[in-house]
């Protein structure tokens, strides 16, 4: 079955468009699941990634939050969960970006109106403080506008990025769940052998990434991973007092890993050698 990556606008209904879908599906949706495992890999408060992402930490989380680590884990723990076949709809997370490639994923944005939002989200907070209600929603917007430019290049707004834009000022929620439905019965969005093999490539590939970056040998790398069919190349230019070997390690012992093909580089020259699992 295809998965859902959604996008959603602050008041714009898509966490109740995303449940009604997860009933549908018989499937959950996922979205706060991924802060707990972020918090442990970055040894950081849960309140501490929380507010860095929805663009309230102070200056000193700012300065304490690697960016980078916080983009790959994510990247980990997205693939981990559609890996696991019991999610019907990735929440947020930059997900509708980082699954794009993938055939049978159906990346989706939800929308309304700004002035429409507020309206909603005033209802939804029991608040008539339309100026502190207005304010959060830029905030928020503003947040998710830096990550996923930061992260993916692109601007979260633009429908290009989507295969489907909903406007819940003219859709109403089962409307929605409907289009969606619809979409995901499209041929062009079955799995396939060649969709599943893209896939668990780009896992495979998201898994090394964050193990390396995980392990204190490896976490200083700046180095390419490509993955096929479980034979992951490394390839790129060590600095100094950084070995080779310890990457070949730890991308060894990453599940999935059948084999290893070093094409890393230092400043003594080349030191290419090959594991088999």
């Amino acid at each position: 079955m295809p998965l859902i990556a959604m996008t959603r606008e602050m008041g714009s209904l898509g966490r109740d468009v995303a449940a009604q879908l997860s009933e549908r599906l018989g499937k959950r949706v996922v979205h706060h699941e991924i802060i707990d495992q972020l918090a442990n890999k970055m040894r950081l408060r849960k309140s501490h990634v929380i507010r860095f992402l929805e663009g309230k930490a102070g200056i000193w989380e700012r300065l304490t939050t690697d960016k980078t680590s916080l983009s790959i884990y994510t990247a980990d723990e997205t693939f981990q969960l559609a890996e696991s076949g019991q999610v019907a709809v990735i929440r947020g997370w930059g997900a509708a970006h980082l699954l794009r490639p993938i055939p049978h994923v159906v990346c989706i944005r939800v929308c309304a109106p700004l002035q429409l939002r507020i309206e909603r989200m005033m209802e939804r907070l029991n608040t008539d403080d339309r100026t502190l209600v207005e304010s959060e929603i830029r905030l928020s917007e503003e947040a998710h506008a830096a990550i996923t430019r930061r992260h993916f290049g692109v601007k979260w707004q633009d429908s290009e990025n989507y295969d489907l834009v909903l406007n819940t000022e003219r859709l109403a929620i089962d409307e929605c769940v409907e289009e969606v439905i619809n979409l995901l019965d499209d041929r062009a969005f079955q799995e396939t052998p060649a969709s599943m093999q893209m896939f668990s490539n780009l896992a495979l590939q998201t898994h090394v990434v964050a193990a390396l970056r995980q392990d204190p040998r490896t976490a200083k790398m700046v180095i390419s991973i490509e993955a096929d069919q479980g034979r992951v190349t490394l390839s790129g230019i060590l600095e100094s007092g950084l070995e080779a070997q310890d990457a070949v390690d730890v991308a060894a012992n990453v599940r999935g890993v059948k084999d290893v093909v070093n094409q890393l580089r230092n400043a003594a020259g080349r030191s290419p050698y090959h594991i088999d699992n």
